[in-house]
């Protein structure tokens, strides 16, 4: 066997490997001095590698809906499905979801689900802040699957109905396009349902500070009037440190409200530790209107994020929690 340190030979002159292969590189390149360059190359990935990092950490959670997706697919034609599609044939494939996401959030943020109890037993409007991706929402869906029995439809902008693959997904999880009508069904039927007003818009342009971004939008709160249901304000404490956005930059937000299309780019998938937080309950109020619930939902959700975010938000303190002593979970 041949020692790391033996030399092979070009000519009368013995080298050792690396600079055999750089003076081979060389020749075959006609590139003189070509170990400056190779010195300059990985002096650049280094000082790149963190950014680069950051940058590809968010597709972890692309990888694991299409990772959900397939095997979606693959429960489906295991048991050879068909006729449509029926809750209690999916409900072996939500659970073992569940368990994919709740396993993921575990690891990776230390995830918590606080205030459980805040939830009704019957149907109840959920509402809640939008981080820069949806995957404390998907963390919350999954716990609570596993540990309450409870599952929860949410309402999702329209551009993720045009997604490639994403069909199987939402529909069988139950994914709303979001008409007031199709709301008010499911929470009739006795469903929880879930809506972040802000949206997309909140999500990539909302900052460290956690703003608010509802606008005019009152919708949500005729939909829990029109079906007679109490409305439970929730919110993420560190959800916008795990992935921040470049919303800030003003040519990004003009171009989206150009073409309403999501093309802010995210940076981070940092493991910062999540807690949600379920507040308590705002009872329906039959003489209420949908301006005055906005607005008592709007205070109840900024209370939250007052008492359990530490502001402006920053991702070395978001991490440094993971270390702290755990609150006791739901």
């Amino acid at each position: 066997m041949i020692g790391g340190n033996e030399s092979c030979t070009a000519g009368p002159v013995p080298m050792s490997y690396l600079t055999c292969l750089t003076h081979i590189l060389g020749e075959w390149t006609g590139v003189e001095h070509i170990e400056d360059y190779l010195s300059y190359a990985v002096y650049l990935l280094w000082v790149l590698f963190p950014l680069a990092v950051v940058l590809l950490l968010p597709g972890v959670l692309i990888i694991l809906f299409y990772t959900s997706i397939l095997f979606l697919h693959i429960y489906k034609r295991k048991n050879e499905l068909k006729e449509a599609y029926s809750n209690d044939f999916w409900d072996g494939a939500k659970l073992m979801l569940a368990t994919l996401w709740d396993g993921h959030g575990r690891i990776w943020h230390g995830y918590e689900l606080h205030g459980t109890e805040n939830i009704p037993e019957g149907p109840g409007l959920i509402v809640f802040y939008h981080g820069a991706t949806p995957a404390d929402y998907v963390y919350f869906m999954a716990r609570l699957l596993i540990r309450n029995k409870r599952y929860c439809h949410v309402v999702a902008d329209h551009f993720v109905f045009r997604l490639p693959g994403f069909k199987l997904l939402l529909d069988v999880h139950g994914v709303l396009h979001g008409p007031k009508e199709e709301c008010v069904s499911a929470l009739k039927k006795g469903h929880l349902l879930a809506i972040a007003p802000g949206g997309v818009r909140e999500a990539l342009f909302s900052d460290e500070m956690y703003t608010i971004l509802w606008g005019d939008r009152k919708g949500f709160a005729q939909v829990a009037i029109d079906a007679k249901v109490p409305i439970i304000p929730m919110f993420t404490q560190n959800v916008r440190e795990g992935v921040r956005t470049l919303g800030g930059i003003k040519i990004l937000r003009s171009l989206y409200e150009r073409i309403r299309l999501p093309i802010v780019p995210l940076y981070g998938g940092f493991p910062v530790k999540l807690r949600t937080f379920v507040g308590e309950p705002i009872p329906y109020e039959p003489n209420i209107t949908a301006e005055e619930l906005t607005a008592k939902t709007k205070a109840a959700l900024q209370s939250l994020i007052e008492k359990h975010q530490k502001l402006p938000g920053n991702i070395f303190r978001a991490l440094m929690e993971r270390f702290q002593m755990q609150k006791k979970e739901d």
